[in-house]
């Protein structure tokens, strides 16, 4: 969800070229990108990767603006991270809320239970 929630805020970014800075408390997200694992992924195909459709979606939204990365602790009483984290649990506890499917996810279960 916290690399799903980055790429829906880039892709809602309206023009081009803008600096963006991102802050999230997913390591997961912000070594792929500070640490250059992304680069061998994509070099490698994704091979053995979790979520590669999302990188590659990420990988597509990306080239219009300059982004910058932030780590941040999560439950660390940051305003922000913590207002995040609540609408994430409200919305996952939520079950008359439609929420989207991610196909690709659920075709691998599929595939992963025969």
């Amino acid at each position: 969800m916290e690399l799903l929630s980055v790429i829906v805020a880039i892709e809602m970014i309206r023009g081009e070229g803008h600096d963006v800075h991102i802050y999230s408390d997913s390591r997961y997200v912000t070594d792929a990108i500070n640490k250059g694992w992304l680069k061998g992924w994509v070099q490698k195909g994704f091979a053995g990767k979790k979520n590669p459709d999302l990188w590659r979606r990420y990988l597509s939204a990306v080239g219009k603006h300059r982004l910058t990365f932030h780590w941040i602790k999560g439950h660390s009483s940051h305003t922000e991270n913590d207002a995040c984290d609540k609408m994430a649990v409200d919305a996952a506890s939520a079950p008359s809320q439609m929420l989207h499917i991610d196909h690709y996810f659920e075709t691998i279960e599929i595939i992963n239970k025969d």
